[in-house]
């Protein structure tokens, strides 16, 4: 079995256990060494596949249950709204969340057929939107922004403020604030133990903490 197909094999039957799999049984199932499943489960992972490994009896290699939604049937109609709604999101940095706005707009294309996605085409070229950008900041910043609201990390943070001084925060991000041509960042600043605000705009770096 070639890697690719394996890879899709493994997510699929990954998705269909009620249990985990430990790798023996994974590698039995699939053929290969062990060694070999465990460099496609990190593939996986690095893919942002939700791969868990679960501890205690039947325990093992599972698929996080809440990575996946109910099917869907969307109308050409239904897709292009909601296609134009995420493609002006990252066009006005509405959201700072670019990568998975990205992802699941084409998703929603990937599930429609070939004439759906046609008139889909036809249908977003049709709609135009007019306005300000918000501020924008590095793809990298945004994309740490974004890991670390959804996994609830910590974040360390190279902060200019409004007197062109630069500093160094950790902090974790409590909330997001969009405003017309700003993003704002409530935020804990871990050193201090205070509330503080940064605007996304000013943020030259950010890593998440390990």
């Amino acid at each position: 079995m070639q890697r690719q197909a394996r890879l899709l094999a493994i997510t699929e039957f990954l998705r269909a256990r009620k249990t985990g799999v430990t790798a023996q049984q994974l590698a039995e199932r699939f053929s290969v060494t062990m060694r070999t499943i465990y460099r496609d489960l990190d593939t996986l992972r690095e893919a942002e596949l939700p791969v868990l490994a679960e501890q205690g009896r039947g325990g093992g290699y599972a698929l996080d249950r809440h990575y996946t939604l109910p099917p869907l049937n969307l109308t050409a109609r239904e897709a292009a709204v909601l296609c134009a709604l995420g493609s002006h999101a990252l066009s006005m940095r509405l959201i700072p969340f670019p990568d998975a706005t990205t992802r699941a707009l084409e998703k929603v294309r990937g599930v429609l057929s070939s004439s759906a996605q046609r008139e889909l085409l036809t249908l977003i070229k049709q709609l135009q939107f007019v306005g300000v950008p918000a501020h924008g900041a590095p793809a990298g910043v945004t994309r740490a922004i974004e890991e670390a609201w959804f996994s609830q990390r910590a974040l360390e943070l190279v902060y200019r403020n409004a007197n062109g001084e630069a500093t160094r925060r950790r902090v974790r991000i409590e909330s997001l604030v969009m405003e017309r041509t700003l993003t704002l960042i409530n935020c804990i600043d871990e050193a201090l133990g205070e509330r503080r605000q940064f605007r996304l705009d000013r943020i030259e770096k950010a890593s998440l903490v390990e």
